[in-house]
């Protein structure tokens, strides 16, 4: 059988998702998984993620899938996988689905959110869980900047000189900026993303908060099609994979749905 599961994890301490050549002894979120899950299957298990984070990026919605031919109750799958896992790294619901799902290319959308404390000092309590911006940020101007990148358009000033997607095409469903006290939220919605593209987007529109560009400059960047003359990557630690979209699967919420992916009754909730 096919089965999904939700993930979130802080990844400080990991370098990325994804599983590294066998002997290099680097720690990953899929090591981990994979490890873990193995245990529950008593037989190898390898999982399949919906977006490969990178080294210190973190997730509250990452989903993955794996095949097994082992039956196991799902909350075996949830609870007795976090038996096994590190505290940074939990299992929040698991499903089974079609031999068709796939958690990378089944998907239709993944919303990422970007976290920024704005203020003199530093805090202890986001450390490497937020990125800290000591210069006072302009919300209205930085709101006004990223309205020029919704919509569809190629995104290669966006993208990491690295990337490996054959198109840099991507449509920003929404790009919303809220301020609460001392904590700024970048909430950014796309059919997909490119390697380090909100990263650079949230580079762009530190440079136009901090009073350095104009509002204009994030279209300015996105018309040129140039990644050198764009801003300086924002640091991965305020990064968050919050959700993943697919048509056939809804993925439940360990605060209103079972965790095992049975919706829970109106008076449970």
């Amino acid at each position: 059988m096919r089965i999904a599961i939700g993930i979130e994890y802080i990844g400080t301490q990991y370098h990325g998702w994804q599983l590294q050549e066998p002997g290099k002894n680097i720690p990953t979120i899929q090591q981990h998984i994979d490890e873990s899950l193995s245990k529950i299957a008593d037989s190898s298990v390898q999982t399949i993620s919906a977006g490969r984070t990178d080294k210190g990026v973190h997730a509250t919605g990452q989903v993955a899938h794996f095949d097994t031919e082992v039956e196991r109750p799902l909350h075996s799958w949830v609870q007795g996988t976090n038996r096994y896992l590190p505290d940074d790294i939990a299992i929040t619901w698991a499903k089974v689905v079609d031999h068709e799902f796939h958690a990378r290319f089944s998907a239709t959308a993944r919303r990422y959110e970007y976290y920024i404390i704005n203020r003199p000092t530093r805090s202890p309590q986001w450390h490497q869980r937020a990125t800290w911006h000591y210069h006072p940020l302009d919300i209205e101007a930085m709101q006004v900047a990223a309205q020029h990148l919704i919509g569809e358009h190629d995104f290669n000033a966006y993208r990491a000189s690295e990337c490996q997607a054959k198109t840099s095409v991507r449509e920003v469903i929404h790009l919303n900026i809220n301020k609460q006290q001392d904590m700024i939220k970048l909430d950014i919605k796309a059919n997909a993303f490119l390697h380090h593209m909100v990263r650079n987007i949230v580079g762009v529109l530190l440079a136009i908060g901090e009073g350095k560009e104009s509002p204009d400059w994030s279209k300015e960047v996105l018309e040129s099609k140039d990644r050198s003359l764009g801003g300086v990557t924002a640091k991965p630690e305020g990064l968050y994979l919050a959700e993943v979209s697919y048509l056939d699967l809804i993925t439940p919420h360990p605060a209103s749905d079972d965790v095992f992916g049975r919706p829970l009754p109106q008076g449970e909730r």
